[in-house]
């Protein structure tokens, strides 16, 4: 799970840079661990920036300078499998052909055997353990076999073509073609979300951005957007800005992964036609139905079993509120978040999510003495957090604590970006309801179902399934939208369904126990380099592939 960009202005003379660091920091929550901007000039050139560290760390005034061009591409690293070396930040880079850049939002599951087939069928080297790199590697290699000293749009969707044939898993993807322009895509099931934008200018030129999420294009004064659809590609060159669309693949389901409306996607985003926001409301007023439930299968009255609920700061507030308000329970802030801390789940090892709980989070004792509190969260992954705020509680002085979670049981591991944790690491592997809330201190612990979690997440009625109500503004006439190169290619079909592997363990591109099973070694040797048990220097000894401290493909702007 990790942010890209992609933007191409119409003004050649316009530096695209500062946008790009704009966007970055409204996607900074779907990464924390790296961030990376490339850049092309007017000659084709490109200019990179990146390295580990939030946004406004690694892009500082003095490095911004240096990237120039009306064109770039951006990308906030999240990482998977406990890796967080700073020679894996993105976007990646390959001279050969043309010279292009990636930035890549997802995880391929058969990286093991494209390895193989880099290595004996097309010979490209590749230097890190990051499966976008392959994936870059892999597009430059279908490139090639056109043998051209300059291509065109046939050539690149017939080349994506030949890269969705050969990966499997969940991705979505901005990349540069040197001097040629901006290419997006996203996988046949449309796991991870890609969104492209048009914004009209003055002069009536437009310019062109893809990004993760809606929030960044609205932000931008991007009038007019849709998704890009499961196994779409675009391509906007940089000559034309002319937005091409093609289905290089055909969609095998369209099913968005649940997770980014449980918690990753930001709350004011419109994901495939679903308001995040929307979604996380409904997500209160269902679990409010199944704690109530729950309590009168016991024959309580919830009303009496619960003085007030309390949100676990900041993914569930929207969802506690409406959960007390259907519940009729007071509710209240009972937490206080350091700002300046990270989101826990997201950081690379277990040590570091554990030891920032309490420096993130501070109980209010005046919210909790004597009182039972129902505390709602988004989710419960392996429990290292909900234990700590657990303890918290009743440290403040709370006579009982139940937990809430807005998600179903996590019983199974994550195969397409979001790094959970090994699955025996899981709070909920081999464990009742029961089982889980004594693991994490609380009285009793209430989980959402998940058809109730499935239902919730529903098309917008304000939004439309074709997306032209959310596209209209002051700034653009009706006419002008809908004769949009974006709007005007097809009406975005419904989706049918969702990808709920982490709860069934059924994933939508089938049997993953391959790539789990190399998962957990990486996981394993990354917490051995970690700990120092494995040094520096061991590669010598064939023993350990070292992790590289910086990257080496392309000139890094500034010290790390």
């Amino acid at each position: 799970m990790c942010g890209i960009i992609g933007l191409v202005c119409s003004d050649p003379s316009v530096n695209c840079a500062s946008e790009l660091f704009d966007g970055s920091l409204f996607l900074q929550h779907r990464g924390q661990d790296a961030a990376g901007m490339v850049t092309c000039g007017r000659g084709g050139r490109f200019y990179q920036c990146k390295g580990n560290g939030m946004a406004r760390d690694v892009f500082t005034e003095q490095r911004m300078v240096g990237l120039v061009g009306n064109m770039g591409i951006a990308h906030l690293r999240y990482p998977t499998a406990g890796s967080s070396a700073t020679s894996e930040a993105q976007p990646f880079y390959v001279n050969s052909p043309f010279g292009i850049t990636l930035s890549h939002n997802g995880n391929l599951t058969n990286g093991e055997e494209l390895k193989k087939y880099m290595d004996e069928v097309v010979h490209r080297h590749i230097n890190t353990d990051s499966d976008s790199e392959l994936l870059l590697n892999l597009f430059a290699a279908e490139l090639a076999t056109y043998d051209k000293s300059r291509v065109n749009n046939s050539d690149i969707f017939k080349a994506l073509a030949g890269v969705f044939q050969k990966i499997r898993g969940g991705y979505a993807c901005v990349a540069m073609l040197a001097g040629y322009g901006i290419i997006g895509f996203r996988d046949p099931h449309g796991i991870r979300p890609l969104l492209i934008g048009e914004r009209l200018k003055n002069d009536g030129s437009k310019d062109y951005m893809l990004a993760s999420e809606s929030v960044v294009l609205k932000a931008h004064g991007f009038q007019v957007y849709r998704d890009i659809l499961p196994g779409e590609a675009v391509i906007i060159p940089k000559a034309t800005m002319q937005p091409e669309f093609k289905q290089v693949h055909p969609m095998k389901s369209y099913t968005p992964d649940i997770f980014e409306y449980v918690y990753f996607a930001r709350p004011d985003s419109v994901l495939d036609g679903i308001s995040v926001y929307r979604s996380r409301l409904d997500m209160g007023v269902k679990l409010a139905e199944n704690v109530r439930s729950a309590f009168k299968a016991d024959g309580k009255d919830v009303l009496k079993e619960v003085d007030v609920v309390i949100p676990v700061p900041d993914t569930s507030r929207h969802s506690a509120l409406e959960c007390a308000v259907s519940l009729s329970i007071p509710y209240r802030e009972g937490f206080m978040k350091n700002r300046y801390v990270g989101r826990t789940f997201i950081m690379p090892d277990q040590k570091q999510r554990q030891s920032s709980v309490r420096r993130k989070l501070n109980a209010m004792a005046s919210e909790f003495y004597g009182k039972s509190v129902l505390l709602v969260d988004d989710s419960i992954v392996r429990g290292t957090t909900s234990k700590e705020i657990v303890n918290m509680a009743r440290e403040a002085g709370a006579k009982k604590v139940y937990f809430a979670s807005c998600a179903p049981v996590i019983r199974h591991n994550h195969v397409y970006g979001i790094d959970l944790a090994d699955e025996t690491a899981l709070v909920g592997f081999g464990r009742d309801e029961n089982e889980i809330a004594k693991e994490i201190g609380a009285d009793r612990v209430f989980y959402q179902t998940l058809e109730d979690l499935k239902a919730c997440c529903k098309l917008d009625e304000q939004i439309k399934t074709n997306e032209l109500e959310l596209a209209l503004t002051p700034v653009v006439s009706r006419d002008e939208t809908i004769n949009s190169q974006l709007l005007s290619y097809k009406l975005p079909p419904k989706i049918d369904g969702f990808e709920v592997g982490v709860f069934t363990g059924k994933y939508v591109t089938g049997d993953e126990s391959e790539y789990l099973v190399a998962a957990e070694k990486a996981r394993a040797l990354n917490a051995q380099l970690k700990s120092g048990k494995l040094v520096r220097g061991m590669e010598s000894l064939d023993l350990v592939d070292v992790k590289a401290a910086v990257e080496i493909s392309m000139f890094n702007s500034g010290d790390y």
